[in-house]
C-alpha cells in the first residue's frame, strides 16, 4: 500500500431505509470518488438505491452485475466456479480505481460482513489497498424491531440460520435453540415451513418480509403462501414469549407504500393497493394540468410511460419526452440511455445490461404497482427495436394488466440518418434489424430477400457488432441479387452524437469493415439517386416510378 492509493470502504446501508443508514456511512458515501454496487442481471440495485440521497452528482459507479443467482449456467466451473470469476474481475474493476487513487465506497445492505458480497472483495483487495467497514443494522434487528418483540433475554441462545440448509438438518438446529432467525427465504421457504413444523416451532415463528422500508409485511409464518416469499425476508422464533400485541399484517393483504429505495421521499408515494385500470390512462388526469401537484402525464396511482430519447442530440427529445423523464420517480433502461438523462435529485435510476429486456420491463411494471412514476428509457423511438415491444408484451401478463402504460414516440436512428443526406426513405421502405441473436438467421435472409424483390428502400437496424461479423456481407450479396450494383448505401454513425460521420457508398463497395453496432445503414430502391452538391452528397428516393 501507498500513499498514493485510494480507500475501500465497506459501507453498511442497513435494511433498507436510507434513514438508517448511519451518520459515518452517509458522510463517506458523499466523499467517496466511486461509489460500486452490485446487482442481479436485471440491473435493479437496492444497495445503490438506499444509497442516492447520499451520492452527489458526478460520483462514479461501478456497476458489479452477477452473472448468475438462482438460474443456471453453462461456465465450465458450474455455479461456484461462474461467481468466483465475477468476484475476480469485480475486484479488478476496483483495484484500478484504487490504484489510481481514487477511493470506492463499495455499498452492502445490512452490514458488509453479514452474509454480504462485500466479504468476498475484502478478501481480493485488502491484503493490497487500506480497507475501512462501516457497520450497518442488520436485516435480524430489523424484522425484530418490525415485530416489536425481543429476541432473547437474560442467558437464551440466538442461532442464525440460512434457510438453504437441508430442512432436516434447519429442524435440528431450531430444535437446540432458544431463539432462532432464518434468513435467505425466497424458493427455500416450503423447506423452512416443513423445518419449523418438524421442530414443533411453526406456531410461535414469525414472517417479516422487507423490514423498515415501505413494503414491509409481519405475518405468522404458518399464513405465508409458499409462492409469495422474496429473497428479502425472514423468519423469526422470538426465545421470549411475545407480551404485547404484535402488528400483524391481515395475510393475503397486498403489500403496501413504496419500496424504500426510493429515498426520505418514499412516504410520499401513493399507496401500491390503489391501482388504474385500463392502459390508456391519458384521461385518469387533467392533461394540462396540475393544480393538485400531481404531474400532468402519470395518474396519481404510477404508472409506466416508455419513451424515445431519439438517436443522440437533445434537440431530438421532444419536449413531452423531456416533461415524462423529469416527472418521473424512477427510470429504467439499458446503461447507456439511462446516462443520456441527466441526474435529477430524488430519481432513482435502474440502468442494466442491454441483454436484459423482459426483465427490464418486469421491473419497470412491478415499480409502477407500487405506486412509482417510471419511465422506461429508449433510444431513438421506443417502438421501433426498442423497449415499447418488451413492455407493452409483459404488461399482458395478468399481475400487470391493471398497470397503466404508454408509450411516447421519438425520432427513430432511419429518419435522422436519412435526413443527414436528403431523402432516401421517401417512398415505400422496410425496416430490418439484421441481429439474429432472437430471431433465426433464415428468418432475416427470407425479409432481406422479400424487400429486395419488392424494389423498396430498407433501413437496417443493428447491423453488426464484436459478436457479429458477418451479416453484413451476407446483407449485401442478397441485395445484389435484386439490385444494381451502384445503388446507393448510406452508413450512418453515431447521427446525433459527437462521433457523428454519414457516408455514401455503391452497394457493391460496401465494406463489412467499416460497419459496426452504431451505424445505421439505408439501402436504395431503384428509383434512389444520389448526386454531389457543394454540400456533400445528397440522396433521395422518388415518389413516383418511370412511366407513372
Amino acid at each position: 500500500m501507498t500513499a498514493q492509493h485510494g480507500k475501500l470502504w465497506g459501507i453498511g446501508l442497513g435494511p433498507g431505509d436510507p434513514e438508517l443508514v448511519t451518520v459515518k456511512a452517509a458522510r463517506i458515501i458523499g466523499a467517496a470518488d466511486v461509489i460500486a454496487f452490485h446487482s442481479a442481471r436485471h440491473g435493479r440495485s437496492i444497495s445503490r438505491g438506499i444509497a442516492a440521497p447520499y451520492m452527489r452528482p458526478g460520483q462514479l459507479e461501478e456497476h458489479l452485475i452477477y452473472p448468475v443467482t438462482t438460474e443456471t449456467t453453462d461456465h465450465p466451473g458450474g455455479y461456484q466456479g461462474a461467481m468466483d470469476e465475477f468476484y475476480a474481475q469485480a475486484a479488478e474493476r476496483l483495484a484500478t480505481h484504487l490504484a489510481a487513487g481514487r477511493s470506492v465506497a463499495l455499498l452492502a445492505a445490512g452490514d458488509p460482513l453479514f452474509y454480504s458480497s462485500y466479504m468476498h472483495m475484502h478478501r481480493r483487495l485488502a491484503d493490497r489497498f487500506e480497507a475501512e467497514i462501516i457497520p450497518g443494522v442488520t436485516s435480524v434487528s430489523a424484522a425484530s424491531a418490525a415485530l416489536g418483540t425481543p429476541l432473547v433475554e437474560g442467558e437464551q441462545v440466538l442461532t442464525v440460520l440460512p434457510g438453504t440448509l437441508p430442512p432436516d438438518e434447519l429442524a435440528r438446529r431450531l430444535a437446540e435453540t432458544d431463539a432462532a432467525a432464518v434468513m435467505k427465504l425466497g424458493r427455500t421457504y416450503p423447506g423452512v415451513r416443513q423445518a419449523l413444523s418438524q421442530s414443533g416451532r411453526l406456531a410461535d415463528a414469525y414472517y417479516v418480509e422487507r423490514a423498515s422500508t415501505g413494503r414491509q409485511r409481519v405475518l405468522r409464518a404458518a399464513d405465508v403462501a409458499d409462492s409469495d416469499v422474496p429473497y428479502f425476508a425472514i423468519t423469526l422464533v422470538p426465545g421470549p414469549q411475545p407480551t404485547t400485541p404484535l402488528p400483524l399484517t391481515r395475510p393475503g393483504a397486498a403489500r403496501t407504500g413504496s419500496s424504500a429505495v426510493r429515498g426520505p421521499a418514499a412516504a410520499e408515494q401513493p399507496d401500491s393497493a390503489v391501482i388504474a385500470t385500463g392502459t390508456d390512462f391519458r384521461g385518469t388526469i387533467d392533461a394540462d394540468a396540475t393544480a393538485d401537484g400531481m404531474p400532468r402525464h402519470f395518474p396519481a396511482t404510477g404508472g409506466v410511460v416508455v419513451v424515445g430519447l431519439g438517436p443522440g442530440d437533445t434537440a431530438w427529445t421532444t419536449p413531452e419526452v423531456a416533461e415524462v423523464l423529469a416527472e418521473a420517480t424512477d427510470l429504467v433502461g439499458y446503461t447507456t440511455y439511462v446516462n443520456r438523462v441527466p441526474v435529477r435529485d430524488g430519481q432513482q435510476r435502474h440502468a442494466s445490461d442491454n441483454r436484459v429486456e423482459s426483465e427490464r420491463a418486469a421491473m419497470a411494471l412491478d415499480l409502477a404497482r407500487q405506486g412509482a412514476r417510471v419511465a422506461v428509457v429508449s433510444a431513438g423511438d421506443p417502438g421501433v427495436f426498442a423497449m415499447a415491444a418488451a413492455v407493452v408484451e409483459e404488461s399482458a401478463d395478468p399481475q400487470w394488466r391493471a398497470v397503466p402504460v404508454r408509450v411516447l414516440p421519438g425520432v427513430t436512428a432511419a429518419a435522422a440518418v436519412a435526413a443527414r443526406v436528403g431523402a432516401p426513405l421517401g417512398h415505400d421502405f422496410a425496416m430490418i434489424s439484421l441481429s439474429d441473436r432472437l430471431k433465426p438467421w433464415q428468418t432475416v435472409a427470407q425479409r432481406i430477400s422479400a424487400v429486395a424483390a419488392a424494389d423498396m428502400a430498407l433501413a437496417v437496424y443493428n447491423p453488426a457488432s464484436s459478436q457479429r461479423t458477418w451479416q453484413v456481407a451476407a446483407l449485401r450479396d442478397l441485395m445484389l441479387e435484386h439490385r444494381k450494383p451502384d445503388t446507393p448505401v448510406v452508413l450512418g454513425r453515431d447521427v446525433g452524437g459527437p462521433a457523428e460521420s454519414v457516408r455514401v457508398v455503391a452497394l457493391a463497395d460496401l465494406d463489412p469493415a467499416e460497419v459496426d453496432m452504431r451505424t445505421l445503414l439505408i439501402i436504395g430502391a431503384s428509383t434512389t439517386t444520389a448526386f454531389g452538391t457543394p454540400g456533400g452528397t445528397r440522396v433521395y428516393t422518388s415518389r413516383r416510378y418511370h412511366g407513372a
